[in-house]
């Protein structure tokens, strides 16, 4: 039996609910606090999951904590993570985990100085549909993927957050808010990608807010690009097409289509762990394949639904966790999460010069992940 790491929380927003929910599935967590800079937010969800409330401060000094899960707002994130890297904890971030190449590069550099480790979200694609869609690519029975599509297409968050003004803002938009769960499951389906361009625009300078709340009718400024189309060119000679839009009310695109020399694979929205993955011959026949047994598909939430779900959330974590006694790379690891990074804001910049750019890191496909291995993160 390994070792329990002490986790923190900074940031007590939406996404925070979910962390402290899950974490006690993991056998290696244990959430010790959860901090924010409203004292009364940190406290609702401390008394919410019975952890204890703290201030961004005393998190950092907390001798009891290992590692802090960086949850506060993309803009502030690599400020959060030098912040935790500084008072000597390991750090795990939502996505993005910083804007720009160049900070990604500076926190890599302090961790390895301070001989730390630093991960970020998104974990969906270590669920039980991303690893089987995994594996069958891996197996050769799809021979080469050799081209393909991916779509992240929807009206926008104004209709269902709250306070979705950062969502619109630099640091948001399509690509840094959805895109790094597409990029991260390309990567470890496909691989590294070597150079991109783009078109990007936006089909309204403002938002009304919709959705309930204290800002519901009032209007975002919008300061990013709301439609995007990409194309990505892997270091594997793979060119796949990306078209991710909040400007869209409805669309029949699946989510992710591979194109093999010998067959295709539909694989289902990245945004979660579960979902169904379907695979055709060359001749087009399709097929269903049936689920295997991966503990991180089996359905969690949402029982009572149509479509209930598997949610995971803290598995990228506990696996960076693990690594500090196997040795192993973590499949959430800097690297993985900087190469995203530096595919994402190149797209952007690829929309504002409609240059092709080359990136400027590349990194490893992330380790498969199987049944085994994934029960062995479970309490």
């Amino acid at each position: 039996m390994g070792k329990t790491y002490g986790v923190g929380i900074m940031g007590a927003g939406n996404i925070s609910a979910a962390y402290l929910r899950l974490a006690p599935l993991f056998r290696n967590l244990e959430v010790r606090g959860v901090a924010d800079v409203l004292p009364e937010a940190a406290q609702k969800r401390a008394s919410e999951f019975n952890v204890k409330a703290h201030t961004p401060d005393e998190l950092l000094k907390n001798s009891e904590i290992d590692v802090i899960v960086n949850l506060t707002v993309p803009a502030a994130h690599y400020k959060v993570t030098t912040d935790i890297l500084s008072a000597g904890k390991h750090a795990y971030s939502e996505k993005p985990f910083v804007l720009s190449v160049e900070e990604g590069k500076a926190i890599k550099k302090q961790a390895t100085e301070r001989k730390l480790k630093v991960g970020s979200a998104p974990d969906t694609f270590l669920g039980g549909a991303h690893q089987q869609a995994r594996a069958i690519i891996d197996s050769g029975k799809l021979g080469k993927i050799a081209s393909g599509t991916m779509h992240v297409l929807s009206r926008g968050m104004e209709h269902w957050h709250p306070n979705p003004d950062f969502f619109f803002q630099v640091g948001g938009g399509p690509i840094l808010d959805l895109g790094p769960y597409y990029i991260t499951d390309l990567i470890s389906l496909v691989g590294p990608i070597k150079r991109v361009t783009a078109f990007t625009g936006m089909a309204r300078a403002e938002r009304e807010v919709t959705a309930e709340g204290p800002f519901k009718g009032t209007f975002i400024k919008v300061g990013t690009p709301t439609t995007i189309h990409a194309v990505l060119d892997f270091a594997n000679g793979a060119i796949i097409t990306l078209g991710a839009s909040w400007d869209v009310s409805s669309h029949g695109h699946h989510n992710i289509e591979l194109y093999g020399t010998e067959g295709t694979v539909y694989v289902p929205d990245p945004n979660f762990f579960n979902g169904d993955v379907t695979i055709t011959d060359r001749a087009g026949v399709k097929e269903v394949v049936t689920p295997w047994d991966h503990p991180f598909g089996k359905a969690n939430q949402d029982l009572d639904k149509p479509n209930p779900r598997a949610n995971y959330r803290n598995a990228g974590l506990s696996d960076m966790m693990d690594s500090l006694e196997t040795g192993k790379t973590a499949r959430c690891d800097i690297d993985v999460a900087l190469h995203a990074i530096d595919v994402m804001t190149s797209i952007l910049k690829a929309g504002e010069t409609g240059q092709v750019i080359t990136l400027s890191t590349t990194c490893e496909r992330p380790a498969a992940l199987g049944i085994d291995e994934a029960r062995a993160l479970l309490r």
